[in-house]
């Protein structure tokens, strides 16, 4: 038998030295194959009860809700639900649901007022902390202060106010009268003062229809402008013009008389409206004193009470008022916007025929000075102000460094701009003077660095309570008293959820940055004081609404759940609807005074 036997060579030392490490990482390789499999099989081998637990322990990520219709609840399909930095965004369903999962938030820093502070914008918020929520949805108004506070964990509901409507048609004798101006105007508060201002204008269809939608809830009133009969079958050169004047709803020829019409939300009110046609006459009016290279605005007010509707032009060639009107009494005013503004006004009557009334005389607008009196008890600490003429700064002396001062008309459809205090001229100007001033009635507002406006008057009539009369060539003085002995009031409130209680569904304390309430200490009609929303600061179980610095005078305190940006504080008559919603206190100079309000109900005032 013949044996065959293979001959090995021996391993050298270094290649022995190759072989030990080999062997030591294919262990390692093994071993770490078998520990990720450990892992990723060991949350299967975690008893039930304890992965609960795990869970349970988890902040909530989840956000859901349903919007519906504020006035008939029902569910509101395709709105768009944002959270308020835009981060997260979701369509509605079918039945109103929406649900979104929140992303990580930015830490939180205290700051040391004691609220809750983000350092940057967050779309969420795991630690409890609100975020808050808006949807839109056509046919329903996009209101951007209506936000909903939510919480991680949460089911919200957020409300959406439908529009109201307007709509209407124009006719003119028994047909459809098409491309006829509809001007909408509405109630609204400017400044504490309720004032009809122009809200929208459309033009009628084909058929004379119009329409004035994404209206809220309000007051209005409906006009047309002058329609000329235009139809060129009808039409003969030289002839006999004719027109449609104004007519207010539902068929009267004065604003001030004019029928209201009362909306609620998601309402629907149907306004429509005969035209009366009518003979135009050409009208004609010199107009003297007019300054070069400036222009003149046109005013017409039927038998003086102003409001929409007429309109006539001014041929700056011949210097003329000039258009048509039909027969009636009329005040034409004019008014010359320059370096030196001007105004006049004359009674114009048309009365079946062209009418050409006598030269309109404009005349400079008054000036009227301001002289300040001050009584203060502290020490002026206000920092030194520059001013820039022509190139130069110097700085500012005397009240006009602390007190700024100006007049708004306060007649609906005036034709006077507003007036300030005129600029200084040079460094020794102290002088304080409302320029440029038309004839009429203006309310003097004010706003003030130091100290308060304690009293003001013209002519022996208290200009801080009724408006300041304005004559051709007024120049009584503004008598203005200003002192710093200010009052102070703090007003508490208990806080509707303690900063203790744990928000629903988050599982963890919460602090809010909001306050329970807003609270305003509104003047009392006849009495001194200055209207004041109050600062708060919240603790742990109440807050405290405060002012140290109000003027003394009798006040009603007000406190609302939401911000009142259209609180008529100015009308005496209109707040007359708050005379049992909240207390009234009397502050003197350098009181204290201080009042407890239970809790604060939804949407009305607390008593």
């Amino acid at each position: 038998m013949i044996c065959f036997r293979t001959a090995v060579a021996p391993l050298l030392p270094h290649q022995l030295r190759w072989m030990r490490v080999l062997r030591s990482l294919r262990s390692s390789i093994l071993l770490s194959i078998v520990l990720l499999a450990g892992c990723l099989i060991l949350p299967r081998l975690v008893p039930e009860s304890e992965a609960q637990s795990l869970q349970q322990d988890a902040p909530p990520r989840t956000i859901r809700g349903t919007v519906v219709n504020s006035v008939s609840q029902a569910p509101i399909g395709r709105a768009l639900v944002q959270s308020q930095d835009g981060a997260h965004a979701v369509l509605t369903d079918s039945q109103g649901h929406f649900e979104f999962e929140l992303s990580q938030t930015n830490v939180e820093a205290e700051n040391n007022s004691g609220f809750v502070a983000s350092p940057g914008p967050v779309a969420s918020d795991f630690l409890g902390n609100p975020i808050f929520l808006t949807a839109r949805r056509p046919g329903f108004l996009d209101d951007a202060s209506d936000r909903i506070e939510a919480f991680p964990g949460s089911d919200v509901t957020i409300p959406l106010i439908p529009e109201a409507l307007i709509v209407g048609r124009i006719i003119s004798g028994s047909e459809a009268a098409t491309g006829v101006n509809v001007q909408l105007y509405s109630r609204l508060v400017q400044d504490g003062m309720p004032r009809w201002i122009q809200n929208n204008a459309t033009r009628t269809n084909s058929n004379g229809e119009f329409r004035f939608a994404e209206l809220p809830r309000g007051i209005y009133k409906l006009s047309t402008q002058e329609w000329m009969d235009n139809d060129p079958t009808g039409f003969v050169p030289g002839g006999q013009l004719h027109g449609c004047p104004p007519i207010f709803y539902p068929g009267l020829t004065d604003f001030a008389t004019a029928g209201t019409i009362q909306l609620m939300a998601g309402q629907t009110a149907q306004a429509d409206i005969t035209l009366v046609r009518q003979p135009y006459y050409q009208v004609s009016i010199p107009v003297l004193n007019v300054a070069e290279n400036t222009g003149v605005n046109i005013t017409v007010s039927v038998q003086g009470h102003r409001g929409p509707g007429y309109s006539l032009g001014y041929d700056p060639q011949k210097q003329t008022i000039v258009g048509q009107l039909p027969s009636g009494n009329y005040v034409v005013e004019a008014a010359n916007f320059g370096p030196v503004s001007s105004s006049g006004a004359m009674n114009l009557a048309v009365a079946g025929a062209a009418a050409e009334g006598p030269p309109l005389a404009l005349a400079p607008n008054a000036s009227i000075t301001v002289n300040v009196t001050e009584q203060f008890a502290a020490k002026d600490q206000l920092e030194s102000q520059t001013w820039e003429v022509n190139g130069k700064s110097f700085e500012i002396h005397g009240p006009r460094r602390y007190l700024n001062l100006y007049v708004e008309s306060a007649d609906d459809f005036a034709s006077q701009m507003n007036a300030q205090i005129r600029p200084p001229t040079g460094a020794n100007d102290v002088a304080m003077v409302l320029e440029n001033l038309a004839p009429g009635r203006y309310w003097l507002r004010f706003h003030a660095n130091r100290g308060y406006v304690a009293a003001a008057t013209m002519g022996g009539v208290d200009v801080l309570r009724e408006p300041l009369i304005v004559t051709r060539g007024s120049n009584t003085p503004i008598e203005i008293t200003m002192r710093d002995d200010f009052a102070e009031i703090e007003v508490s409130a208990p806080n509707d959820a303690p900063n203790s209680e744990l928000a629903s569904g988050t599982g963890a304390p919460y602090r809010s940055w909001r306050p329970t309430a807003v609270v305003y200490c509104v003047p009392l009609p006849d009495g001194p004081g200055e209207f004041t929303q109050l600062g708060f600061a919240r603790t742990e179980t109440e807050t405290k609404f405060v002012s140290q610095n109000i003027a003394p005078g009798d006040y009603r305190v007000l406190a609302f759940k939401t911000d009142q940006p259209n609180l008529p504080y100015r009308d005496a008559e209109s707040m007359k609807a708050y005379e049992a919603k909240g207390p009234v206190v009397h502050l003197t100079a350098g009181q204290k005074a201080t009042i407890q309000l239970p809790g604060i109900s939804e949407g009305e005032p607390v008593q």
